[in-house]
């Protein structure tokens, strides 16, 4: 057999491949709708879209809720260590639900290192850009939500896991 046939058949490396490929679609959704906000909203006004929702462009250099506005580049040195580890973990992962989770995950936390990356200046000194407003939540980004959604589906999936082997 080939070292291409092998490859294709090991379980462990599909299984990357596919939490590689979820994340890379959540960094390459990210990042153009980011490039969108800031070429349409950098005016400063927010758009109207639908009863609270609008879009208004934000720069977030902390983490969550704007807190640690000094502290981009430790986030961003913290997200791409969690991106090791949750990457690393695919191994082990048993469910199809838990790999989508990690692929949300890893997504979403890139997607942001990308623009503390290159939205700044300095290493790891940029600014999120956020856009998604409720006006009665803080403002958010495609990337946020792959994190936020990836963390449920992770708990779901562990929550399911454990009920089917104490079954």
């Amino acid at each position: 057999m080939t070292e291409a046939g092998s490859q294709a058949g090991n379980p462990a490396r599909s299984r990357l491949r596919g939490v590689i490929a979820i994340a890379l679609g959540i960094v390459v959704a990210d990042q153009l709708t980011k490039h969108w906000a800031v070429n349409a909203l950098s005016n400063g006004d927010a758009r109207h879209v639908l009863w609270t929702l609008q879009f208004n462009l934000s720069f977030n250099s902390g983490m969550a809720f704007s807190a640690g506005r000094s502290a981009g580049p430790i986030i961003g040195v913290l997200a791409l260590v969690v991106v090791v580890v949750l990457l690393l973990s695919v191994r082990r992962s048993g469910s199809a639900a838990s790999r989508v989770g990690i692929g949300l995950i890893a997504g979403g936390a890139l997607g942001n290192v990308v623009d503390r990356l290159f939205r700044g200046e300095g290493w790891l000194h940029g600014s999120v850009v956020d856009f998604i407003d409720f006006q009665w939540f803080p403002i958010f980004n495609i990337a946020d939500s792959a994190i936020n959604v990836g963390g449920a589906v992770l708990v779901l999936a562990a929550l399911f896991d454990s009920r089917t082997k104490s079954a």
